[in-house]
């Protein structure tokens, strides 16, 4: 990490746009297979700089995802990130710690302007929200999920949130987030800005431009249900409309040349997805479940049309971020991903990477455990554990576990050794949730 005595002119440090679509699968934007509908300005950015074709998400389900994001740390290295996702109800005294240095308050200290549109999902407590972690301005939803029309969760729940107090607004959720963050950027012309840009679209209810609000219902469930194939394309045209509108504010604005965006999702799709020929989806380790779209504009630094092999993961975002803003690093903090600056200047090298992951629940069917290690997987689930070679099988379809035993055990106890180091799982019986 870069120290103080290093740093170049506060002037020469980019403005950073970090965008983060919600249960994206690794096929639905065009530029990665998908033909029901077109992504032009998503597909653009992406071409505009690099895209990353092995890129995972830290966790299969929002929120320990995005405390992978806030911290740059696996998720299971926090209290918080053990929920998955967390509940509205019974989580509702719990958050992020303040106390914790974050990507936002890193890069506050380091003199950006910091802001936060969207779906946070790690807290509502007061001490919990977007401000208390080094964010200027917070814009969004604190919840897990949100009706796009009247911006109401379960059980009508308020969602909306303008710093640290709740409002009322009108408007298609998608497009008030982008309108909040193009505002945002017109009032930030002279210092560089972070923006963290966190679309909850295509995540359920599914609800396109125009709806009424989703029926009331008490459960999850209830928001999940509906929808169609004809709906969710066009959440996605509206999503990639509202993208094309940033960019376009940076254009007016001569902001293009000195902003890096970036583009990813928080973990695979379900439902109206498509995961590509990936098997798995949400909620799951197997790569429909993790692997995700992801691509980086830089102009002048960033060659256009790159294509990246490079295995990322959520986590190397924030190492990356914080190293290109010139922020400091807490001394004895360490992060767990990996700084892709130099990778993304032109180092074209593709470095082994070793990721790990680890989903589900003690005492239910869910409990899965994964671990990479170059081009190998190893995977345990309900339906028994495997060995993949990823390079030769994306799909998973051929478990190896048997022809390649030493691997197999290499991996597994791999995993074993890592997840050792981790909080302990949290055990859920039918009345109590209590940590392990």
């Amino acid at each position: 990490m870069t120290s103080c005595s290093q740093r170049e002119s506060p002037e020469a440090r980019p403005n950073i746009i970090f965008i983060m679509a919600d249960d994206l699968g690794y096929g639905d934007l065009s530029s990665y297979g998908r033909t029901e509908y077109t992504t032009p300005h998503i597909d653009g950015l992406i071409k505009g700089g690099i895209k990353f074709n092995q890129a995972y998400a830290a966790a299969p389900v929002c929120t320990p995802t995005r405390v992978a994001l806030m911290t740059g740390k696996y998720p299971a290295r926090n209290e918080i990130g053990l929920k998955e996702p967390l509940d509205e109800f019974e989580d509702k005294h719990l958050g992020l710690s303040s106390h914790i240095p974050t990507l936002s308050s890193m890069m506050k200290a380091a003199g950006y302007r910091t802001a936060l549109f969207g779906k946070w999902d790690l807290g509502s407590i007061p001490e919990a929200l977007p401000n208390a972690h080094g964010f200027d301005y917070f814009y969004g939803i604190t919840g897990g999920a949100a009706d796009y029309i009247d911006h109401q969760s379960i059980n009508g729940l308020h969602q909306l949130y303008e710093n640290n107090r709740p409002i009322e607004d009108d408007g298609y959720l998608t497009d008030r987030i982008a309108d909040h963050t193009i505002a945002y950027i017109e009032k930030n012309l002279d210092k560089p800005f972070f923006i963290s840009l966190q679309f909850n679209a295509p995540h359920w209810p599914w609800q396109q431009p125009g709806d009424g609000p989703h029926p009331f219902d008490s459960t999850w469930q209830g928001f999940q249900e509906g929808g169609s194939p004809d709906i969710f394309a066009n959440m996605m045209r509206n999503l990639d409309w509202n993208v094309g509108r940033i960019l376009k504010t940076l254009d007016t604005h001569g902001l293009s040349h000195n902003t890096i965006v970036i583009f990813t999702s928080d973990n695979g799709g379900e439902t109206y997805s498509d995961m590509g020929t990936l098997r798995g989806q949400k909620l799951s380790l197997y790569e429909g479940g993790i692997k995700i779209p992801a691509g980086l504009r830089w102009p002048g630094v960033v060659d256009e049309g790159r294509v990246s092999e490079q295995p990322i993961i959520t986590m190397d975002w924030t190492a990356t971020i914080l190293r290109i803003g010139q922020a400091n690093i807490p001394k004895g903090l360490r992060l767990d991903g990996m700084d892709l600056t130099d990778h993304l200047k032109g180092n074209k090298e593709i470095k082994p990477r070793e990721f790990y992951w680890r989903y589900g629940l003690l005492n239910t069917e869910g409990e899965e455990n994964a671990y990479r290690k170059g081009d190998w997987k190893y995977l345990s689930n309900s339906e028994g554990k495997f060995l993949f070679n990823l390079k030769e099988d994306p799909s998973e379809k051929q478990d190896l576990k048997h022809l390649k035993k030493n691997k197999f055990d290499q991996l597994k106890t791999a995993f074993q050794a890592l997840d050792k180091k981790m909080l302990g799982r949290v055990t859920v019986n039918e009345k109590t949730t209590t940590r392990n």
